[in-house]
This record gives structure tokens, C-alpha cells and sequence, in this order.
């Protein structure tokens, strides 16, 4: 089993950063493939961003990138995601997952273990 806990979310004016983090309980996080979404109120859940368990290979949405970075610190089991440029569109809550397969995707259901979430609210 293997407990996620997002946090560094908050209000911030458009044009500004901020970086979420993802403390996973466990002994072979990396062993992990990573991954953040996000669920804006009335909107499906979407990929952000994913993270190779080695962290050789990162994949980005379209909508994020080049404003966002994901990275991971396996001998601290945590991963981030680094959010410069923000917008108002990418208000929502941000979710981490975790695939014990290693390999990433981004496909909501290949990832079994899921975070409560952090709101992120970008004002305009």
C-alpha cells in the first residue's frame, strides 16, 4: 500500500509560480512511475505531467509546457512540479498518482494510488 500526500498548493496572481509537492510512504517509490493531474470544478480529470521512476523520461501536456516542471527526489520520497507562468486556467485541484508498474502514462486508470489533492487557484 502506499500512502500520497500532495501539498504547496494556494492562491496566486496570474503571471506567478508555485510548486506542489508529493510525499509517498513507502520503501520503493523508486520503483514508481509518477504522475500529477488535475480536475478543474465541472471538468474532467487530466494529465499534467509524468516522471519516469529513474526520472530519465518526463512527459508534459501540451497545455503546460515550457510553464511547468516535474521532477522527483527518490531518497526523500517526493516528488514535484514546479509551476511558473501560471494562468488562470490552471485553477484546480491537483492530484498525484502512482503507478508500482513503472511505466508511466496518461491514462487515469494505470495509476492505482491516488493523493487527497491541492487546490491551486490562479487569479487573474
Amino acid at each position: 500500500q502506499v500512502q500520497l500526500v500532495e501539498s504547496g498548493g494556494g492562491l496566486v496572481q496570474a503571471g506567478g509560480s508555485l510548486r506542489l509537492s508529493c510525499a509517498a510512504s513507502g520503501r520503493t517509490f523508486s520503483t514508481y512511475a509518477m504522475a500529477w493531474f488535475r480536475q478543474a470544478p465541472g471538468k474532467e480529470r487530466e494529465f499534467v505531467a509524468s516522471i519516469s521512476a529513474s526520472a530519465a523520461s518526463t512527459y508534459y501536456a501540451d497545455s503546460v509546457k515550457g510553464r511547468f516542471t516535474i521532477s522527483r527526489d527518490n531518497a526523500k520520497n517526493t516528488m514535484y512540479l514546479q509551476m511558473n507562468s501560471l494562468k488562470p486556467e490552471d485553477t484546480a485541484v491537483y492530484y498525484c498518482a502512482a503507478n508500482p508498474e513503472g511505466w508511466t502514462s496518461r491514462l487515469i486508470s494505470v495509476y492505482d494510488y491516488w493523493g487527497q489533492g491541492t487546490q491551486v487557484t490562479v487569479s487573474s
